[in-house]
């Protein structure tokens, strides 16, 4: 590592601390953490770690001087941003949260580490906008109204539409940001009281690829190893990912492990993104044809007999098909495609089959494709002919986007296929389990599957779906093509959005309704490694509002269906009872687990220890074999051409997440990224006369959009990159909402065609000086 890349490293927190300083208006220098923020630790036997909260750090009197030690409240909890599931100690006085603190006693993922994001960007909880009051709308303008009022409202209005049209014309989300007791209690809402499996959530958007390749090969839709395997296998490969900002905490113990004990680390993916440096090898690969190249490294090590023959023998079925199907994916053919050199090709490939061990990782680069699901069965064939898999430290390890995405937005089932536990809906005995368990008759629960979320708002365009209950998402900005998603969203005969701002979507809701936050929360999240572990109230809830499982029972209720949960608790208890993975799992349990932290499922019964890597001895197949599938697609959905000669494709930036709901309200987070940007390479930008901070206009089949220019060597020649989480100049703008992978029902958001022009400059200051520039961004905030 260059002492140019470790010096950005050690600025980049140093960085975000300073411009809060210039912010809050004190005059302190630089060196103002070492010189102020350490020794106050030491002085308060390091009760306010090192995270206090941005904007509060440099004022330090404001946060602790009124206050003991014994008189700040303490309370351990999970990270409510991405599905790493760091934990930390929340620091709060009086319902303002002070700061927090990572406890490694009861931290088993991140122990000291936490991103930017779980350190400092908290203050959302208590902003102004948040939502305190119920919301109803008359004659286009939004009043405050009683709980009462709205909840019969939305009781009113969707009964309505299921007596006239049928239950299958209401589409419910739910939320993958909810506790897992919520996204529960959601699904059995729409099954039990409204008669329909038309829910599910954000994880179509974005790992259902991984969910459907995942559950049909190896058996679980989820992670096969867990923490272990990303901090001490011998080798990784990487695609589709960009770690350090999307999962900083993850990114840090793979860099130390490479560092540290000399794993091998391989990156394949467009944009050159930070982890390339720290690679033994970075191939920049072409977006769309991820099936090429990972075909080309299995035809690689068939050819030359480095595949594990026993494993596969033993535990596999379908190689011979898959051996078949790579044969066309020859190192020229990959070149030809892809833009892999053949020498890059080989190393990879025999780096891969040579290593003792190996973790297989991938974000939405690989899953957000309109063949994503053949991109996930392709790796997953890789894995399996390497014999890769069932092992503490060699895996499959995809990394989940939203904190609770792997619990709420699969396993608890609020999606349109599957029970709780990926039990499937048309099996008659799983109907006949979950109709005896809610009092119903089995010819009342719905027994075909439901629209996935995609296909709803397609229904809605076709006038098939009527209305909409939409619990925690803002699908105005993430679904494919916002100008889309917004005309269907103001032709619905009814929208009820849950949430705790008035969102983009909400902005078209008949009624809102005020949820609770993260931290005023009791409940459960799982995290990417299938670790479940508590979500604890460290605040008071401001306002009127109230948690999400007791506004979906409140409605329950008014519908006649009197649910007795008191707790949050007592709806764990109805999970482990219908679920088998998490059968072993309740809240006292993770409450006295301590320094063991979470349990990661499946979880037996309550005498089982929970399983750190699955596939030990089978796959959770109905044979105990791995089904390999073969993965023969080339080519993406769109191609470029003299009208769209670009490739646009999209991520994360490290201080925004997602739709920016909680993220666009925390001043620090919005100092580096306040607006959107599309990055372009030099070559590209000479090309179309394109200059630093210009204001491009950038169009695509499906919308336009404006976006500020940055040019720079991330993305190849003839491709750009747009960030996703913006509503003006985010790349949803250009999207297409079909078509869909066919498994999974996924939109392409990696590859979409376009033409760009300058269409003047907005500001003099060029874009290295901008917030949002790749240099402040590639700072590294992954401590």
């Amino acid at each position: 590592m260059s002492n140019e890349t470790r010096e950005t490293e050690q600025q980049g927190v140093a960085g975000f601390m300073a411009r809060a300083k210039e912010r809050a208006g004190e005059r302190v220098k630089k060196g103002a953490n070492e010189r102020i923020v350490r020794p106050f630790e030491h002085e308060f036997s390091g009760f306010m770690g090192n995270a206090i909260s941005e904007g509060r750090l440099f004022s330090l009197a404001d946060a602790v001087s009124d206050y003991q030690l014994n008189d700040i409240d303490v309370t351990d909890t999970t990270c409510e941003y991405c599905a790493v599931g760091c934990r930390f100690d929340v620091l709060s006085k009086d319902g303002t949260v002070l700061g927090t603190r990572p406890n490694p006693e009861k931290a088993p993922i991140n122990g000291i580490s936490t991103c930017v994001k779980g350190k400092f960007s908290h203050s959302y909880v208590t902003d102004e906008d948040r939502l305190t009051q119920p919301l109803v709308k008359d004659d286009g303008e939004f009043r405050e109204a009683s709980w009462d009022e709205a909840l019969n409202r939305v009781v009113d209005d969707l009964d309505g539409i299921r007596e006239e049209y049928g239950p299958d014309a209401l589409g419910l989300v739910a939320s993958s940001k909810a506790t897992n007791e919520a996204n529960y209690v959601m699904q059995r809402f729409a099954r039990e009281v409204i008669g329909t499996n038309n829910i599910d959530n954000c994880n179509r958007l974005c790992h259902a690829a991984t969910v459907s390749g995942l559950s049909s090969t190896v058996g679980f839709g989820a992670a096969s190893v867990g923490i272990e395997a990303l901090e001490e296998t011998d080798c990784y490969l990487i695609t589709g990912s960009n770690t350090t900002e999307a999962h900083p905490v993850i990114a840090t113990k793979i860099k130390q492990n490479v560092k540290d004990d000399d794993a091998d680390l391989l990156v394949f993916d467009p944009r050159e993104i930070q982890m390339a440096e720290y690679a033994d090898q970075y191939s920049r690969i072409e977006p769309g044809y991820d099936n090429t190249w990972i075909n080309g490294l299995i035809r690689h090590i068939i050819t030359n007999d480095l595949h594990d023959e026993a494993f596969i023998d033993e535990r596999t079925t379908g190689f011979d098909q898959v051996a078949e199907t790579v044969e066309k994916f020859t190192p020229e053919f990959v070149e030809e495609k892809v833009g892999v050199p053949p020498e890059e090709l080989k190393n990879a490939a025999e780096t891969i089959a040579t290593a003792d061990s190996c973790v297989f990782c991938w974000t939405l680069g690989l899953a957000e494709h309109s063949h994503g699901t053949e991109n996930i069965y392709a790796m997953a064939n890789l894995a399996l002919i390497t014999g890769h898999i069932g092992t503490p430290t060699s895996g499959l390890s995809p990394f989940r986007g939203q904190n609770n995405v792997q619990g709420g937005g699969g396993d608890m089932g609020p999606i349109p296929n599957n029970f709780p536990g990926y039990q499937p809906v048309t099996d008659e005995e799983n109907r006949k389990k979950f109709a005896d368990a809610y009092n119903m008759d089995v010819e009342e629960m719905p027994d075909k599957e439901g629209f996935r979320i995609t296909d709803m708002f397609l229904a809605a365009e076709q006038d098939d779906l009527k209305g909409m209950f939409i619990q925690g998402e803002n699908p105005l900005i993430s679904e494919p093509n916002i100008g889309h998603a917004r005309e269907v969203l103001e032709t619905l005969d009814f929208l009820a959005v849950q949430d705790i701002f008035l969102t983009d979507t909400a902005e078209y809701a008949d009624v809102v309704l005020p949820a609770t936050s993260s931290l005023e929360s009791n409940g459960t999240y799982t995290a990417s490694t299938r670790h479940v572990q508590l979500v604890k109230r460290a605040i008071d809830p401001i306002g009127n509002v109230k948690p999400d499982w007791k506004i979906t029972q409140a409605l329950a209720k008014r519908f006649g269906y009197d649910w007795e949960f008191s707790h949050a608790s007592d709806i764990m208890e109805e999970i482990n009872d219908l679920t088998p993975i998490y059968a072993g799992i309740t809240h006292e349990r993770l409450e006295d687990l301590g320094e063991e932290g979470g349990l990661q499922w499946p979880v037996w019964d309550e005498d089982h220890p929970g399983t750190p890597y699955t596939y030990a001895d089978q796959f959770q197949t109905s044979d105990g074999l791995a089904h390999m599938h073969p993965a023969d697609t080339v080519e993406p959905s769109e191609t470029p051409d003299d009208d769209y000669p670009l490739v646009m494709t999209s991520g994360r930036v490290l201080y925004q997440y997602h739709t920016g709901t909680m993220t666009f309200r925390e001043p620090g987070d919005v100092s580096y990224s306040n607006r959107s940007f599309v990055e372009i390479h030099p070559e590209t930008a000479e090309e179309y006369g394109v200059s630093n901070g210009d204001t491009l206009d950038i169009t695509s089949r499906h919308g336009e959009t404006q976006a500020m220019a940055e040019i720079t060597s991330r993305p190849s020649p003839g491709e750009i990159f747009i960030p996703m989480h913006y509503l003006d100049g985010g790349a949803n703008n250009l999207t297409k909402e079909k078509p869909l992978d066919g498994p999974s029902r996924s939109p392409e958001y990696k590859v979409t065609d376009v033409q760009i022009s300058v269409a003047g400059s907005d500001t003099d200051t060029p874009a290295s000086a901008v917030p949002g520039s790749e240099e402040e961004r590639s700072t590294a905030a992954d401590d």
